[in-house]
């Protein structure tokens, strides 16, 4: 009686283990794919061509997220997770860095359809105002992308610009 209660399980379990791969969304649908000019391993500069640091970009999990691993020129590093939303059909990236910084942002392609912008939830700014972190990733051919990282109050001014990086392509 064991021996066939155990057959017919197997038999039952069976077809869970035969079925052939399953397509994965985000190596089908094209919203996945609009950060995908940020893949890559990157130098990054400034724009008197000071090194800031050196950027990599994969698609992991069957493309279904972007991870980002930054190692800063004056020795720092940072990890993001990036990925698309189909629920509300946003980008959002998690980022942390080795010093404790933690950014969540949301965001698109603006309305250039090139460029990824994502924006953070309001925080109290050190000045003591409302302020919200903005970053634009900004391809400039297929070999160059320009990332700059704003501040803003929440009345939408300008208060300080955290970053301004020129990604070029290494060549593997």
């Amino acid at each position: 009686m064991k021996l066939s209660l155990l057959s017919i399980l197997l038999m039952a379990a069976f077809p869970l283990f035969a079925q052939g791969p399953v397509s994965a969304p985000c190596e089908t649908n094209p919203a996945y794919a609009q950060f995908d000019f940020w893949l890559g391993e990157w130098e990054v500069r400034d724009t008197a061509g000071t090194l800031l640091g050196n950027n990599t970009i994969t698609a992991v999990d069957n493309h279904c997220l972007l991870q980002e691993y930054w190692r800063s020129a004056g020795g720092g590093s940072g990890h993001s997770m990036n990925y698309y939303d189909p629920a509300d059909s946003s980008w959002n990236q998690l980022w942390v860095s080795g010093n404790g910084t933690i950014l969540k942002l949301r965001g698109g392609l603006a309305a250039d359809g090139k460029t990824m912008v994502m924006i953070s939830e309001e925080y109290r700014h050190p000045s003591g105002q409302m302020a919200y972190h903005q970053i634009a990733w900004s391809p400039q051919d297929e070999n160059t992308v320009q990332q700059l990282w704003e501040i803003y109050s929440s009345e939408g001014q300008l208060l300080k610009t955290a970053f301004l990086g020129i990604y070029r392509r290494q060549k593997s």
